[in-house]
């Protein structure tokens, strides 16, 4: 395998191309579980027949876990964003598309997003009256089975040169609520600093999937919390200021 050709550096995890592969490497300390799980999401999801970069293997590089995927050449949804403005509502637009697509489907074999969301709001630090109370709030939320990405954002789209959209990056997939990933996505445009590519995106998601905005809102506090276990402290602050908006009936 020749590494020379950085793609992109995340906190614990380098990507590389190879020719016609991607290469994911995870930093030594990493957890072989979460190599692991990541891989099976991934391999699950192709099973779906959503258009994702298959898998091709798991391996060691230099006593580090690494996972080798199609690469898949194009730019993400993002780039395109940054590079012609005017376009941005078109952009939103298929996001929205991709993201009710990715949610039509099922896959029973995936981690359930509500045991993930009561997991992460036990760890994070947020004191123990509003955590009761966000957990009874996620209990209290519609059981469903959708698949869930987790990180649904549009640099985790890449459009192909031929014009197909591909759907990167499923370590955080589970299934459950539609509106729950939907959440995710509007706090994630906020993270970007795009607070009108937020709105834009939430008022779309809605008409397209008639769902009550005000449904998708109720699942931002929990969200949020259940977000701010991970990232750095900027972004954890500003997560747990969406947890205190949580309203006290």
């Amino acid at each position: 395998m020749k590494l020379d050709r950085v793609i992109a550096v995340r906190n614990n995890k380098t990507i590389y191309r190879d020719g016609d592969k991607c290469v994911k490497v995870f930093n030594e300390d990493y957890s072989k579980a979460d190599v692991l799980n990541e891989a099976l999401n991934q391999a699950r999801i192709e099973e779906t027949g959503l258009n994702i970069p298959k898998i091709l293997e798991v391996t060691m590089i230099d006593g580090k876990w690494a996972i080798v995927s199609e690469y898949i050449k194009g730019k993400t949804l993002q780039q395109l964003m940054d590079e012609d403005a005017e376009k941005k509502d078109e952009y939103i637009e298929k996001l929205v598309d991709i993201q009710l697509e990715v949610q039509s489907k099922t896959c029973p074999l995936l981690n359930k997003l509500k045991d993930k969301m009561n997991r992460k709001i036990s760890q994070s630090e947020i004191d123990a009256t509003t955590r009761y109370d966000l957990h009874t709030r996620l209990e209290g939320m519609p059981k469903h089975n959708k698949v869930c990405h987790g990180d649904f954002n549009p640099s985790n789209i890449i459009i192909a040169d031929d014009g197909t959209a591909y759907i990167l990056d499923w370590s955080h997939a589970t299934q459950g609520n539609a509106s729950a990933d939907a959440a995710r996505t509007y706090l994630l445009f906020w993270l970007h600093g795009d607070i009108e590519g937020a709105k834009k995106y939430l008022d779309l998601f809605c008409k397209k999937s008639n769902t009550a905005k005000q449904y998708v809102q109720k699942w931002m506090p929990i969200v949020a919390a259940s977000q701010s276990v991970k990232g750095n402290e900027k972004e954890r602050e500003f997560l747990l200021s969406w947890v205190d908006v949580v309203d006290y009936e």
